[in-house]
């Protein structure tokens, strides 16, 4: 099989391959799969990790972990010898999050790309997310020129604009900032959208918000690991690039594919979006009153992920990176029932 990455015509500018990269976040489910793809490679990576735990795990994968922290002043030095940055690290709560939230993601962003200047790194890549455009209302096809909301949805969104725009401010001609946003990461390995949704499905939490029939883009892990490379070799300083599987698909018809790999029926109940809009806006204020300490039952940030249409266009990935999906939907279900049964 043709390698995909090597498939594509070299760009005018290509940076030159990266040797070695300092991961942050890299115990996640997105950063241990970029750690996994980056040294399947051949690159180099220094895994910044918070557990001896963790560091064990992505020693396992072949990188070399470092055990510390995003807002730690001393970041430099743990990135001596590298010569890219991939911030990955993020507090991707969807609930009240606060100050907390806004400090590990704009003040975590901005520790960790002021570190890589003063190690004297020249690249690095900021793992955003289409959240940053969220307000609650359908993002329907919408490119990387789409303005930021007024009203952000809630914590998560406002704090990951703020980490973007701390991003882009940093660009400069001795430092290259890069922003990808990919939509809904899912795949193997799955820690985080697969467990939450099919422990709601068996538990008989889940049903269809207006009938699930609206559209969402989605990213397969290996396709965002296939971006985040071109975007590290072709993206252009200063720049935003949408990443997802290409065209979008009914949020139900996806999800319902979802849990069969697990061997789960999806479900057939519905619930009508207003309904749900009014239980987010309860929610919100049960976190606002209790400064996040009581838990609410459902939020906008939620709401906005996934109960109305939230399609991408990747064409400017296309056109400049030279991206296209290399994994597609149908491929990475079947793998994903493939793994469920062994």
């Amino acid at each position: 099989m043709t390698n995909p990455i090597s498939a594509v015509p070299a760009a005018a500018g290509a940076r030159a391959r990266t040797r070695q990269i300092f991961l942050t976040g890299a115990a996640g489910y997105v950063g241990r799969n970029l750690a996994r793809s980056f040294v399947g490679d051949g690159v180099a990576v220094t895994a910044l990790v918070r557990t001896p735990e963790a560091a064990e795990r992505l020693r396992a994968l072949g990188a070399v972990p470092v055990v510390g922290d995003i807002l730690d002043p001393n970041l430099a030095m743990q990135m001596a010898g590298c010569d890219a940055v991939v911030h990955a690290a993020a507090d991707t709560d969807h609930g009240h999050g606060g100050g907390a939230q806004m400090r590990t993601n704009a003040g975590g962003t901005e520790n960790v790309l002021r570190a890589a200047r003063a190690a004297g790194i020249g690249l690095a890549l900021h793992l955003s997310t289409e959240s940053v455009l969220s307000d609650g209302r359908p993002l329907k096809n919408v490119d990387e020129t789409h303005p930021y909301p007024a009203r952000p949805a809630g914590s998560y969104t406002r704090s990951k604009i703020a980490a973007e725009k701390v991003a882009l401010s940093m660009a400069a001609p001795e430092f290259e900032v890069v922003v990808v946003r990919p939509r809904f990461v899912w795949g193997r390995d799955d820690t985080t959208a697969l467990p939450t949704l099919l422990q709601a499905a068996q538990a008989g939490q889940l049903a269809w918000i207006g009938g699930g029939g609206y559209l969402t883009s989605t990213t397969h892990i290996d396709n965002l690991c296939h971006g985040v490379d071109l975007a590290l070799r072709r993206g252009r300083s200063g720049e935003i690039y949408f990443l997802s599987d290409g065209e979008p698909e009914a949020f139900r018809t996806f999800i319902s594919a979802l849990l069969e790999t697990q061997g789960q029926a999806a479900p057939t109940s519905t619930i009508p979006r207003p309904v749900v809009r009014a239980i987010a806006a309860v929610g919100d204020l049960i976190g606002k009153a209790s400064g996040g300490r009581k838990p609410a039952p459902l939020t906008l940030q939620v709401f906005a992920s996934s109960a109305v249409e939230v399609s991408l266009d990747i064409g400017k990935a296309r056109r400049e990176l030279g991206y296209a999906p290399v994994v597609s939907r149908s491929e990475g279900l079947a793998a994903l029932a493939a793994s469920a049964s062994q």
